[in-house]
Order: C-alpha cells, then structure tokens, then sequence
C-alpha cells in the first residue's frame, strides 16, 4: 500500500513538473514537435525541387479549407490569389510545376517554428525561387513562405501555405 502511495505520489509529481515546465516555457508545442514540422518543411522543399505533385498532396490537410497563395496566371483573378481545397491546390502546383525549371532556394539558417495551439504550428523562411510561370522571367526572386502546420493524428499537415514576394528596396532619394 505504501509502495503504491509512493508510485502515485511520484507519478502526480512527474506530471505536474512536465505540465509547470510546459506551462513554464509558454510554448503550446514541445520542442520536439517544432523540429519535426522544421523537418516536414525541409521535406517539403525537397518534394518542390524534384516537382512530386503526389509527395506534396499528401503533405497538404486533405480540406476543403487547405489553402496555397500563389501568383495567378489569370489576370481577372488578380496577382496573387488563394487557391481553396486540395483539388485546386493540386492544379495550381501542376501549372507552376509543368511551366518549366521550379528551384526554391530556402535560408535554412532562418527557418523558425513556433507552436500556435497544441494542434497548430507555423513555419516562416526567405527564400529564393527561380520559376518561368505566369509573366516570370525565370531569375530568382526573393520570397518570404509562412506555413501553418496543423497536427493531423501523428503527423503535420500542411493548412496554408503562404508564398508572399519580397518587394524591391526603394530607390534611395540622395
């Protein structure tokens, strides 16, 4: 009996300090868990580079609310758009895949994860991307992709991803 007083008592006091440091740190998602979604953003830019539409599906939350920001090739939709559900993602990552050489260069060194809630983490890194689509003349460009993650069972999804370009620095008035 004593001996089971002992186990329950230490166990309540294992939890209890596992929650206090959690709650200590103010961080929803434990460091493990960041370098995994650090990891599925590393393999995402992987499955980009090689162009494998199928690998990147499956990273994408399969929602009707998945979304991808991109450049549109369509000139009434606007610049950049909101593309909405896998099947539209899936399209527009074909397009831009099929219009020629696709490269993103991303800073690792300033790729940062951060927990939003237990179930939702998002990722931000500069990158380059040399891409031909849509009017682009194939140069790279300065872009800045800030994914929200969201935690799906064991793994993490894919909910947005969101292309943002970096304007140019303004010409200095001296």
């Amino acid at each position: 009996m004593k001996i089971a007083l002992f186990a329950a008592a230490f166990l309540l006091a294992a939890v209890s300090n596992g929650a206090a440091a959690l709650a200590a740190s103010n961080e929803p998602v434990d460091a493990q868990a960041l370098d995994t979604v650090k990891a599925r953003f590393r393999q995402l830019m992987d499955l980009a580079n090689r162009h494998d539409i199928a690998a990147i599906h499956a990273m994408f939350w399969q929602s009707p609310s998945a979304l991808l920001v991109a450049k549109s090739a369509i000139p009434s939709e606007g610049n950049w758009v909101g593309f909405w559900g896998n099947a539209a993602i899936d399209q527009k990552l074909h397009d831009i895949a099929s219009s020629g050489p696709v490269v993103l260069e991303p800073d690792f060194s300033k790729l940062k994860a951060v927990g939003l809630s237990r179930e939702i983490a998002e990722t931000y890194a500069p990158l380059n991307i040399t891409v031909s689509y849509a009017g682009q003349d194939g140069t790279p460009k300065p872009f800045l992709l800030i994914i929200d993650w969201k935690k799906i069972g064991r793994d993490w999804k894919i909910a947005s991803e969101i292309i943002l370009p970096v304007p140019p620095v303004p010409a200095s008035k001296s």
